[in-house]
């Protein structure tokens, strides 16, 4: 379960500050897993913060190395500043599979349903999404705004559940996949 594509979230082309020979790098999330993970670019390669490079196999156009994966604790500070835009572009990229997780997401528990592991979540928003998603499926962010209008930016409510993933432990792990996976 590897990563192909990379969202930066910084570039050092000097290196890092703690590395005598100054070898550029780049921190990165993946699209797939989000992954971080930090990669050696390619003699030459510059590299734009929210850039999507490709980091999986074959020929890489701007990568030479993928170095491997990183924790949170390990992210440069911007980074850290970058990770909730990063991720709200990769949601909004992949919007049609989010929008399946709120219409086909189902209990872990008796007592816990998968929806409310998004922050916000409680019962009446639960009950309000599954009414809605049992009258037709929801199409879009949009159509799960205007259709259950108390619960918020849906985008929000998914960027916050990956971020609380990628930054502390959590019982269950819904869209990240946690080291050691």
């Amino acid at each position: 379960m590897k990563e192909d594509y990379a969202v930066v979230l910084d570039y050092l082309p000097m290196g890092k500050p703690t590395d005598p020979k100054g070898t550029p790098i780049a921190q990165v999330i993946g699209t797939r897993y989000y992954t971080l993970l930090e990669v050696i670019p390619k003699p030459g390669a510059d590299m734009e913060i929210f850039e999507k490079v490709f980091v999986g196999r074959g020929e890489r156009p701007k990568v030479k190395t993928v170095k491997g994966r990183i924790h949170y604790d390990e992210l440069t500070s911007l980074a850290k500043s970058n990770l909730d835009e990063a991720v709200r572009r990769i949601v909004l990229e992949r919007e049609e599979e989010y929008v399946r997780f709120f219409n086909e997401a189902r209990p872990l528990t008796i007592r816990l349903h998968t929806l409310e592991l998004l922050p916000g979540i409680g019962k009446k928003h639960l009950f309000h999404i599954l009414d809605e998603r049992e009258k037709e499926p929801f199409k879009s962010f949009e159509d799960i705004k205007q259709r259950v209008p108390l619960l918020g930016d849906p985008v929000k409510l998914i960027v916050s559940r990956i971020v609380k993933e990628l930054t502390e432990p959590c019982k269950y792990y819904l869209f990240v996949r946690p080291a050691g996976r």
